[in-house]
Formats: C-alpha cells, sequence, structure tokens
C-alpha cells in the first residue's frame, strides 16, 4: 500500500526534516541501501505485544501472523510479538534516546534503521520473541523459534530481513521478519 502521488514530496519532507533533527547527513537518502519505505493507508488492531503495548500491522500481515504463530504453537513452539508498525516519529524517538545516552548516529544507523527506511513503517515488519530468551539479541538465533521460523515462515509470507552478512548495512537482526504478500 503506498501513499498516492502527491504525498510523496510530503512524506519526503517530513523524512527530511526527522533526519535533519537527528543530525543525520543530508544525503543520506542517495547514500542509503534501504529503500525509502511507506506507511499504509491502512493498519489494523493486533494483539498487544510483551510489553502490553498496543500494536497494529495490514490486515494481510497481521492474519499471516496469526496463522504463523497457530502453526508454530501446534508444534509447541511459542511466538511473540515484541514489536509491529511504527511511524516515522517513532523511530525519530528511539534513535533521539539512543542520541541521548551518547551512542553515536553512525553506530546507531547499523542497528536501528533511520525515520522512513524501517520496514516497521510499511505494517508488514514484526519483532519475535519467545519465552526464555532476551528480547531483540542475537540469542534467539538458538531458540526453537527461530529454527522453526527459519523452516516454516516463507509459507506464511514472512522472510527474515537482516540475516548475518547483508548488503542493506543493518546488524543481524534473527528476531527481525517482514510479510511479502507476494510470496505467498
Amino acid at each position: 500500500m503506498n501513499r498516492p502521488k502527491d504525498h510523496d514530496s510530503d512524506y519526503e519532507r517530513e523524512i527530511d526534516s526527522l533526519h535533519k533533527a537527528l543530525g543525520i547527513a543530508a544525503d543520506y537518502r542517495r547514500q542509503c541501501p534501504l529503500p525509502l519505505q511507506v506507511v499504509p493507508e491502512r493498519l489494523v488492531p493486533t494483539e498487544a505485544d510483551c510489553f502490553g503495548r498496543p500494536q497494529q500491522l495490514t490486515e494481510a500481515a497481521f492474519q499471516a501472523w496469526t496463522e504463523m504463530k497457530r502453526d508454530a504453537a501446534g508444534q509447541d513452539v511459542e511466538m511473540f510479538l515484541v514489536s509491529a508498525w511504527r511511524s516515522p516519529r517513532h523511530q525519530h524517538d528511539l534513535v533521539a534516546r539512543k542520541l541521548a545516552g551518547g551512542q553515536g548516529i553512525e553506530q546507531i544507523l547499523k542497528v536501528n534503521a533511520a525515520p522512513g527506511y524501517s520496514e516497521h513503517h510499511t505494517g508488514r515488519a514484526i519483532d519475535i520473541g519467545t519465552p526464555g530468551c532476551e528480547v531483540l539479541t542475537e540469542e534467539f538465533e538458538s531458540t526453537s523459534a527461530f529454527h522453526w521460523l527459519s523452516e516454516h515462515a516463507e509459507k506464511f509470507g514472512f522472510h527474515m530481513s537482516y540475516p548475518r552478512g547483508n548488503d542493506r548495512g543493518i546488524a543481524y537482526e534473527p528476531w527481525h521478519w517482514c510479510y511479502r504478500e507476494e510470496t505467498r
């Protein structure tokens, strides 16, 4: 789901403004290996995440997540949402908190996409957790949930976006999976 063409320049100006506020270089968009991600026109509420926060996804992504999670549970594999849709403003705030904590922007952009470039903006990306594993850590790759996802997620339309050594400049994220409707 893309924004109508007449909103493209407004969206790009919003992204440029968020980048400027964070000290991201003005030429970032030209150099970034990630595509600009657009916010869908419609999102649906999902179950709350593991912190009790309300979450949203596109309807198709939520349906696929629900089916995938149910299928995994039928094989004694438990998974839960850690996060789903985020606005570019929310992504800005995540990066701003890290900057305030003393991290440099280059370091941050290796683990967090810049506002406008996060797959979470699409309403199709989810961060997944499982009991007994600290969320958002590489430890996730050692869990039965990760092994199950590696074997079965594709049939539900989900793909791991940032495998080891990916060419997108983002650190390895075994917990981050994105729904691609065309692969289902």
